[in-house]
């Protein structure tokens, strides 16, 4: 892996911040030309530090409001049982993030809906065909403190 310089990072920074800033702006922010930092963004593309650009939605206006957490361990856990989990997971579209844990529970999912009755039927029509789940524990969340995208860098 190369190494990035200081303007590789403050380019990183400036994109987590605001992806649409232009190539031209970046580069006032930077005091450089264009062409330069044009090129560094592309190097920092190829190179796999910028996965993609998105836009962030705001949960509120699109109707998703109820972030609920859920905490689930598995009955078995050999490869096989793990991996049939992960991939039919990754089929719900209601689920944002599912991250394999260690400790005392298997998979935190994060996941965004409308509202409780919502959950529910997710629960109770999506969740629960997940065969070899053991336990599932559900968090709904009061307040959100902080929510960034942003990496420190």
């Amino acid at each position: 892996m190369e190494r990035l310089d200081e303007i590789d990072l403050r380019i990183l920074r400036i994109l987590q911040e605001d992806s649409k800033k232009t190539t031209k702006e970046i580069a006032q922010t930077l005091c450089l030309t264009a062409t330069p930092v044009y090129e560094r963004i592309r190097r920092l593309e190829k190179g796999g530090y910028i996965k993609k650009y998105v836009a962030l939605l705001s949960k509120n206006r699109i109707n998703r409001p109820v972030t609920a957490i859920c905490m689930v361990s598995l009955r078995y856990h050999d490869e096989g049982f793990i991996d049939k989990f992960e991939r039919q997971i990754k089929e719900l579209a209601e689920v944002q993030e599912c991250y394999h844990m260690a400790g005392k529970v298997d998979f935190f999912l994060k996941i965004n809906l409308a509202n409780l009755e919502d959950y529910h039927d997710f629960v109770r029509l999506k969740l629960s065909k997940i065969e070899n789940i053991g336990v599932l524990e559900s968090y709904f969340v009061l307040k959100e403190i902080l929510h960034t995208t942003e990496y420190y860098i």
